[in-house]
């Protein structure tokens, strides 16, 4: 985007990816990932994330944040499903917006987007992750009015251990 632009100055829209937007996607991801440093941990490629997010029966979406024309964000999830609500929801795996962007509005209205989503189709939440060190997202969703989930603790099996056990 050049330079900075005012809140005021800035016009964001929310639209659906499309193929085209594989490359951008990709950047965005490895933008995050060394935002998150975390770069070292990226083997997804964009033909991976195309082929996910675009083929017959995805499941996998992504949202494109915009502001005045430019690609500035990105949302990506997936529905998940609550057995105790007995309904369906969006779970946020990355949300994203390029730093000379913050502060426009674009990820809020990448949440508001999912959050329209959610109520018009009647799911029962959204939810998300965020890393512990991340003070600016901490605030920016206690600002929404985002719940801490604190009680629980992520639990994540791959690489061997997750073989391990699929051996028996």
């Amino acid at each position: 985007m050049g330079q900075e632009k005012s809140a005021a100055a800035a016009e964001v829209q929310v639209r659906t990816a499309t193929p085209a937007d594989a490359p951008l996607i990709y950047g965005f991801i490895r933008a995050l990932a060394e935002y998150e440093k975390l770069l070292d941990e990226v083997e997804a490629s964009e033909a991976d994330l195309a082929g996910h997010l675009f083929c017959e029966t995805p499941r996998l979406f992504c949202d494109i944040a915009e502001a005045d024309g430019e690609p500035v964000g990105f949302a990506i999830w997936f529905y998940n499903y609550s057995t105790f609500k007995g309904r369906h929801g969006i779970y946020l795996e990355d949300l994203f917006v390029v730093p000379q962007a913050r502060g426009l509005g674009a990820g809020k209205a990448l949440l508001r987007a999912l959050a329209k989503r959610c109520v018009a189709q009647g799911l029962a939440r959204l939810e998300w992750s965020v890393l512990d060190w991340n003070a600016p997202s901490i605030a920016f969703y206690d600002s929404l009015g985002a719940d801490a989930m604190n009680e629980w603790i992520t639990r994540r099996m791959s690489g061997e251990p997750l073989k391990a056990l699929a051996a028996g």
